[in-house]
């Protein structure tokens, strides 16, 4: 066992050279379940033995505060600062990850970034944790599958030294059906798994023993109460809802450094075992029963009710015989991770896109998820439109707020586009500290029209220098409806097909009175129908044409005609008296 032994004391910290013997031999059994040292091995920091020593978001430890091992990172740190796991296969087996191991971390890592983002888990926590905890699952002995080989269990929760913890599981997890025990690469409890437990490799199975089920577990568990782990303090509450102790914070803190800096895969069960466990210092109070997802609070030791133990003598010289007890916290009640409301994503809400003055055919919905994963109901999602196109939601509102269903989606009311074409945006946003937000692109199309016609055949004649006497009336449809408040454009054209502007001709006039020979401030109105202004001839004749065309490509051609009017016969005379009369030309 010498060549894989490597001891480095964390400093106040002291052990027998039994209790050493005594882990070695544990780490190198074959016995169907593999333990962390048990027991007090005399001697150690208090603090190290999961003693409320800092302050946590919660009373509860995923761990139990069982122990952990204290070894430290190497003094020599990786040639490669940042270069993380993509340093070559070389240094020692110390400082490197086993493969299995070292996959696990990132794909736990993937997928929590892409149902918590907000959380930016690093895998380099996980590792941290995990070398803390098993030692990278006691160097990476596990199966093809990643699951620990033989089981990882730490010592019963007994009261012994540790926290009493009473079966929780009928020994399913621990095969201890009188106390729990720490389970696993990650060392779950297993009241905490039965609420955190995740099926991370895929075979129907959520396995504290399994590295890969193990990290998701932890990754989520870590990012629980809407923490960013990317937020120094966030990451500390983090470490400690794990282990409640400030010795624990530290070493993780260590390894997470180290970690960060750099480190190297290794082949699996190559890894160096650690060699120092923390050692309690005594008794803890009874935790009682664990509510799901959380250790419980220590109840209050038997000679002082309401308080917590006497921590030793009183300080020589202050005249007293024992502290003054203080006062037990209240209960808190926090939520299960199957309550924690981890994600927001869009359920399925297909391109927001919609002509002036219709309603949307798509409605936004988006989907709650809770820490695990899972499908979350009664998630407040506040619904808002953004943008400068007149568009509402129904009953004219800008902001509505609606709540999850059992299913986990909210979908918001429908969408009445506004007048004015143009884009705009709708923002779901759920989620308090760290709300999540997603953000819909939407569209507002002018109305259209898919035909425009004359409503009547007359010809359109008008006097060189007069204007036309008959005015040019049009409908507009859209799907055979008369087609409300569609744009149309009034161009003078000199073709048939209306391709080419003219410059001579019929005109109409500007507010100013200047002949003007394009609209494009024309309108249909709630029938589909369009009066044109008046049209003015020029003093030129001949054959013109007015092309109209609408939002939607509907287009039309109408002929006009300038030309001067025929002469008529004055009333009363015949065509025979008013032609030229024949002179008699005089007979030489």
């Amino acid at each position: 066992m010498a060549a894989h032994i490597r001891r480095r004391l964390r400093k106040g910290a002291t052990t027998t050279a039994v209790a050493a013997a005594a882990v070695a031999a544990l780490a190198a059994s074959q016995a169907p379940a593999a333990t962390l040292a048990e027991g007090p091995a005399g001697g150690g920091d208090p603090k190290a033995a999961g003693e409320d020593t800092a302050s946590a978001e919660d009373d509860g430890a995923a761990t139990g505060n069982s122990p952990y091992y204290t070894d430290l990172p190497p003094l020599v740190t990786p040639d490669k600062p940042g270069s993380s796991s993509n340093l070559p296969m070389t240094g020692s087996a110390e400082a490197g990850i086993p493969a299995s191991i070292l996959a696990a971390y990132k794909q736990a890592e993937q997928t929590v970034a892409t149902t918590d983002p907000t959380c930016r888990l690093p895998w380099q926590l996980l590792a941290a944790i995990g070398k803390v905890e098993s030692g990278q699952a006691r160097g990476g002995r596990v199966d093809a599958n990643g699951t620990a080989s033989p089981p990882i269990l730490g010592p019963a929760l007994n009261g012994q030294g540790f926290a009493l913890i009473k079966d929780t599981d009928g020994g399913a997890y621990d095969s201890d059906a009188v106390h729990d025990r720490a389970v696993g690469p990650m060392q779950f409890i297993p009241s905490t798994w039965a609420s955190w437990g995740q099926d991370a490799n895929g075979d129907g199975r959520k396995d504290p023993n399994n590295i890969y089920d193990a990290a998701l577990a932890a990754g989520r568990y870590l990012c629980a109460n809407d923490r960013d782990l990317a937020i120094a303090a966030d990451l500390d509450k983090a470490v400690l809802s794990y282990n409640r102790s400030t010795e624990y914070l530290r070493t993780v803190r260590s390894w997470f450094s180290y970690y960060q800096r750099g480190t190297h895969e290794i082949p699996d069960g190559t890894g160096t075992l650690p060699t120092t466990p923390s050692i309690p210092s005594g008794p803890t109070p009874n935790p009682g029963t664990p509510s799901p997802g959380t250790t419980p609070s220590p109840k209050p030791s038997p000679d002082k009710p309401g308080g917590k133990p006497s921590p030793g003598p009183s300080k020589p010289g202050d005249g007293s015989t024992s502290p003054t007890p203080k006062p037990p916290k209240p209960p808190t009640s926090k939520p299960t991770p199957a309550e924690t409301f981890g994600s927001l994503e869009n359920a399925g809400t297909g391109p927001l896109r919609a002509t002036a003055g219709q309603a949307f055919d798509e409605r936004v919905a988006v989907l709650a998820r809770n820490a695990l994963g899972a499908p979350l109901g009664k998630v407040s999602v506040t619904f808002t439109v953004t943008g400068n196109t007149g568009t509402l939601f129904a009953g004219g509102k800008k902001t509505v707020t609606v709540r999850t269903g059992a299913d986990g989606t909210a979908t918001a009311p429908e969408l009445r586009a506004g007048e004015k074409a143009g884009e705009f945006t709708v923002t779901a946003v759920a989620g308090t500290g760290r709300p999540r937000t997603l953000t819909y692109a939407a569209t507002v199309t002018a109305r259209q029209a898919d035909t425009i016609a004359r409503t009547d055949e007359k010809a359109l004649v008008a006097a060189p220098g007069e204007k036309f006497a008959d005015a040019v009336t049009v409908k507009a449809t859209y799907k055979d409806a008369a087609a409300a408040g569609v744009a149309v454009t009034a161009t003078m054209v000199k073709d048939p097909l209306g391709l080419f502007d003219n410059d001579k001709g019929p005109y109409f006039k500007d507010a100013a009175g200047k002949p003007v020979r394009t609209l494009t401030t024309l309108t249909t109105d709630a029938e589909g129908m369009l009066r044109l202004p008046e049209i003015f001839a020029d003093g030129t004749e001949g054959t013109y044409r007015l092309r109209l065309t609408t939002e939607g490509g509907a287009s039309v051609v109408i002929e006009l005609t300038i030309q001067a009017p025929e002469e008529t016969a004055p009333e009363g005379t015949t065509p025979e008296e008013t032609a030229p009369k024949e002179t008699d030309t005089p007979e030489a």
